[in-house]
This record gives structure tokens, sequence and C-alpha cells, in this order.
């Protein structure tokens, strides 16, 4: 019987050492051999990166290598005794936030990657929220660099304490915290004396406790649009994640807001030919009747039956949002950018109906003026381009939102009602 599938983002600030912790996984469970280790090593000391051989794993672009950093998003496959686990290693850096929105979208559980000493940055919290707006709700934090402290309990409780009372903000319940040193490989796959006094698991313990969450076929499909290829000999490939339904060969489709329609020629999932793809499943398909120029990322594919919804720009969404960072408050009348599946468009905050309590949902001021940092609050926004949005009621899957501005991630919302306009 096939093991449970789980795909997991690991996400983390720059320099946190998120791709060299992938690369320890990797290598520590067999997925690397000792030869192709070593030449990794040679790469790190030619380019004057030593001791980035684990990040080389992930890392594998010129660019990525000579500057240290994660740009796009790369994948590798392990096993652990019960899951089948899909990694992605998503970037880090500010500048490439767009694509760790978009790793983070295609998962089913995250790694947020702390510096055990450098502590929580703003790109830590910020990474922490958009996990939780993009619907992850299994979170593993490992703290890293544990060598670099000593191996010493108390400043991984410190970082614990701090974390655990951000992720309650944003409605996290249960969160597994793991010391490890990725360098040294301590507490990553195997158990590690230095860390004798936690009793928790190992890293790959934890990834082997991700449970798949529940497959919602029976909800419309629903496929965000990540990338679209026009391969020379095949034909229009767009790429994306099956949120909700199946999508079958020879089904007809339609992708929104563009209206374009085509047929389903062929499915493929990590190469491999399949009939039918399900929610979870990361997929390139065939599709005829469609040119490259009609569709693009952001898009959402559905049925002509029951197509994805879409408000244009004389329509309004209606949200639950919490403010997580924003210097001087939310007020009528800002633009700022919203992020939701693979789509990312202004939208104007047409109204403010009134402040809730973040933990009863109560309303509890009326009409007011500004939403400040750490408020919640029920409010209006108008698409100023269409975008394609679900009621949370209806597919929960395409109701989480998050609002950026100024390069940081202002607030996180769900959508709770619409009017197309």
């Amino acid at each position: 019987m096939a093991k449970p599938h789980i795909n997991v983002v690991f996400v983390g600030h720059v320099d946190h050492g998120k791709s060299t912790l992938v690369g320890r996984i990797l290598y520590d469970s067999g997925k690397i051999r000792e030869d192709e280790m070593n030449k990794l090593k040679a790469i790190a000391k030619e380019v004057g990166k030593e001791t980035f051989e684990f990040a080389f794993v992930m890392d594998v672009t010129k660019e990525e290598r000579k500057r240290g950093v994660t740009i796009d998003i790369n994948w590798k496959e392990i096993e652990t005794p019960k899951n089948h686990i899909t990694i992605i290693d998503a970037p880090g850096h500010r500048d490439f936030i767009k694509n760790m929105i978009t790793g983070a979208s295609d998962a089913d559980a995250a790694v947020l990657v702390v510096d055990v000493d450098a502590g929580l940055q703003q790109q830590t919290k910020e990474h922490l929220f958009l996990t939780r707006t993009l619907g992850i709700d299994q979170l593993v934090v490992a703290v890293n660099k544990m060598d670099k402290v000593g191996y010493a309990g108390g400043k991984f409780d410190k970082i614990k304490s701090e974390i655990e009372r951000l992720a309650k903000l944003v409605g996290y319940q249960n969160i597994t915290f793991v010391p490890v040193s990725a360098y040294a490989g301590d507490n990553v796959v195997k158990k590690s004396q230095k860390l004798e006094w936690f009793s928790g698991p190992t890293l790959f313990e934890a990834l082997d406790k991700l449970k798949e969450p529940e497959k919602p076929t029976d909800k419309p499909l629903r496929m965000p649009v990540d990338k679209v290829y026009s391969i020379k000999g095949i034909g229009v490939v767009p790429i994306g994640r099956v949120e909700t339904g199946r999508l079958k060969t020879g089904d007809t489709v339609i992708f929104e807001p563009s209206g374009a329609k085509g047929e389903v020629k062929s499915i493929e999932m990590h190469h491999r030919q399949m009939a039918e793809a399900r929610p979870g499943d990361n997929i390139g398909f065939n599709i005829k009747g469609v040119d490259s120029k009609q569709i693009k990322r952001g898009d959402v594919m559905g049925t002509p039956a029951n197509p994805p919804t879409v408000v244009g720009q004389n329509g309004w969404i209606e949200a639950k949002i919490v403010v997580l960072d924003h210097p001087n408050g939310i007020a009528k009348g800002h633009v700022p950018s919203m992020f939701v599946h693979t789509a990312d468009v202004p939208v104007k905050i047409t109204d403010i109906i009134a402040k809730i309590d973040p933990a009863s949902g109560q309303e509890t001021d009326k009409n007011p003026k500004l939403v400040k940092t750490g408020e919640a609050a029920i409010i209006k926004l108008q698409p100023l381009v269409p975008v394609v949005i679900e009621k949370s009621s209806l597919i929960p899957q395409l109701s989480r939102f998050a609002l950026r501005e100024g390069g940081m991630t202002i607030a996180a919302g769900v959508c709770t009602d619409i009017n197309k306009g």
C-alpha cells in the first residue's frame, strides 16, 4: 500500500540555515551519496563558501551558490517509515518572498527554521504568519545552530516561548519544536548526546508524525495556476497544485478570470503519467484549445459547470483580517497588494465594518477609523483587477489571503462574503 504523500515546505529567515538543514536531512537519510557530497564540498570551497556544501544540495544555480541564498523553489523526495515526503525548499530572502509564497501554497505542512543565536527576525515572523494564512496547520519549528550556543536548553526555551506567543495570534494550535544543529547533524536524523536534555523527536521523526490532510474530492475542481509553459511538440502545459475536486484526462476545463476553455489531453506528476489528479497533487498537464497567452500565474482552473468565482472591479470582498504588522494601522483608502493562492493583485480597503475580538469573533467597535497591529476586524476590499477568490464557508482552500505593503506582510485574512460586481 502506498504511503501517505505529504508536501512539506522549509521556510526561514535568510542565513538561519534552512538549505543546510534540508541538505543534511537528505544526506543523513541516505538520499545523497558520499561521492556527491564530496563534489559539493569542493564546489563550496571553490566559490569561497566553505560549510555551504549541504545548502548546495538544494541551491543549484550559479547565482544561488555565489550569493549563498535560495532564490527559486526546489523539490526533493524522502521516505520516512510512515510517510512519503516532498520537501519544498522556499526562499528566505525578502527579495524573493513571492517565490516563498508559491512554495508555501503548495504545502501541507511547514518546517520553520530559526537560528537560536540570532533569534526571531522580521522575516521569521512573516513566514510564520504567511504559512498560517496559506492554510498550513501542521508546523514544526527547527531551532537551528544549537552548537553556536553550547547546546544550551535555556536558549531553546526562550525561542520556543516567543514563537508560541506569536503563533497563537494567528491560530496555530499544536506546534512541534525540535532543537537541531544542521551543520553538525545533531538531532536532524540521528539523536544527539549533546541534546540529552531534550526528550522530543528528531526532525526526521517529527516529519514521520505528520498527517496527510483530508482530500476534498467532493468539492468543485479548483487548481490555481503557478506557471505556464509552451513546449515544442507537446503544446501548452500549465503547472499547479490541485486544491479541491478531481481532474481527469479528457475533462473540459475553464480558466478564470480569463474565461479560456480547453480539453485536458494528459496529466503528469513527478515525471509520471496519471489518469486522475486529486487534491494535494502538484501536476503539469497538456491542454488543447488554449493559447499560452490566454492563461497566466494567478488564474484558477475549474469546470465550465462550476467555474471559479471571479470578483471584478465593481465587486467587493468581505473579510476577517488580523493586522500583523503596521506602524500606523490600517485605514479606509489603503491600497495594499493581496496575495491569494498564486495571484497577486492590488486591492482598496473601502470599508472597516467593525473591530472584532480575535478569540471569540464578537464585534467590539463599529466603523473604527483604524485597525492597529494585533487587532482583528471585518473589512471590505475592492479588487482593482479581477481576481478569483472563494468564500471560506464553501471552498476554504481559496479563501485565505495576505495583504502586503512596502515589502512586508501587514495583515492576514479570510474571505467571508463576496459580491462579484
